[in-house]
């Protein structure tokens, strides 16, 4: 007879929960949320362990990878699967979940998602860096912004970020007393652009060696910071049985409800990685705004502008961006930009 084991992960402790295939509870443990810990006491146990299962969460990566090595069978479960199951019981408390989830995975009414390999993780931790260095900079200046407002000083609002210091430095510098009181913030606009500038240098340049992202960035509006996010976020194209998911899987598709009499579509759903759709937005709106070469794409996007809008033409354009990225990337061949090349 197999067991099954469910873990509730927490960031310090992990709360364990062996039953056997009849379901039924055989072993609960506190235990510290460490690979090494868990995998001792699981082989302690002595006897044959069919699978282990959790939620997603920020320990997934270090768990599943941890416990796969240690020669377990370790599926990580979609969180909106798993809390449908859980919010049958009547209290909610970290054994009770170890419970649920255990029961879960021996039932086998989960969707397994997909764990990503560490390359993916270091493109999204340089891209996330980027993204908080820019984020952290351009608070800053809408802060002196705000400040200097008071004073009746209003300034220009369209001022570029490497513009801003010289710009604003003279204007500082000509009141004492705002001088003692933004300077400061202003030389650490300074520091963060330039850390903001470095991280964006080096994105351009892991764009640049990777392949993969240079057959993206063939496509119009896609750029570095674009091919490195849908890279990170596919990470494994072939996971995808058609490329027609794709779209589905970065919440650009329409919600649907539908029961008998009903059926309702409302706004697209925004599952998946935000980061990814915001990326895809973006390289749709350059691609109806800004590229000038014309395409069956940009074509059928400047058809749905006049009949839908600028918003949702921009989301139905980014929808299929990222399917024909993600066949791009499947058949290995650059963006075809006449109905000429697409049929060759």
């Amino acid at each position: 007879m197999g067991y099954y084991v469910g873990l509730d992960v927490a960031l310090r402790s992990v709360a364990l929960c062996v039953i056997d295939g009849d379901g039924e509870i055989v072993l609960e443990r506190a235990l510290a949320c460490e690979v090494g810990e868990i995998a001792e006491y699981l082989h302690s146990f002595g006897k044959p362990i069919e699978r282990i299962g959790f939620e997603a969460g920020t320990m997934s990566q270090t768990l599943f990878y941890g416990l796969k090595a240690a020669g377990f069978d370790v599926v990580c479960m979609e969180a909106r699967h798993v809390s449908a199951a859980l919010s049958a019981m009547r209290n909610k408390t970290d054994r009770n979940d170890a419970r649920g989830i255990a029961q879960v995975v021996r039932s086998g009414w989960y969707r397994v998602v997909h764990m990503k390999s560490t390359e993916s993780h270091h493109i999204r931790t340089l891209l996330t860096s980027r993204k908080a260095l820019l984020s952290r900079c351009i608070d800053l200046e809408n802060e002196m912004r705000g400040l200097l407002k008071v004073f009746g000083i209003r300034l220009p609002s369209t001022l570029a970020h490497h513009r801003f210091a010289e710009t604003v430095r003279p204007i500082i510098e000509a009141d004492e007393d705002l001088a003692f009181a933004l300077l400061p913030m202003l030389d650490a606009q300074h520091v963060l652009l330039a850390g903001y500038q470095e991280m964006d240098r080096r994105v351009k340049l892991v764009a640049a060696q990777d392949p993969i992202c240079m057959l993206l960035m063939t496509a119009p509006g896609v750029g570095a910071v674009t091919a490195l996010h849908f890279k990170a976020g596919i990470d494994d194209p072939a996971r995808f049985t058609s490329s027609r998911l794709v779209g589905a899987h970065f919440g650009l598709t329409p919600r649907r409800f539908q029961s008998g009499e009903s059926d309702n579509q409302g706004r697209i759903s925004k599952a998946g990685d935000g980061d990814v759709r915001s990326a895809l937005y973006s390289a749709a709106n350059s691609l109806l705004t800004r590229t000038r070469k014309m395409s069956p794409l940009k074509a059928w996007g400047l058809h749905l502008v006049r009949t839908k809008g600028q918003r949702r033409a921009t989301v139905a354009v980014a929808r299929k961006l990222a399917v024909i990225l993600h066949r791009m990337w499947t058949d290995g061949t650059q963006f075809q930009w006449n109905d000429q090349e697409a049929n060759v």
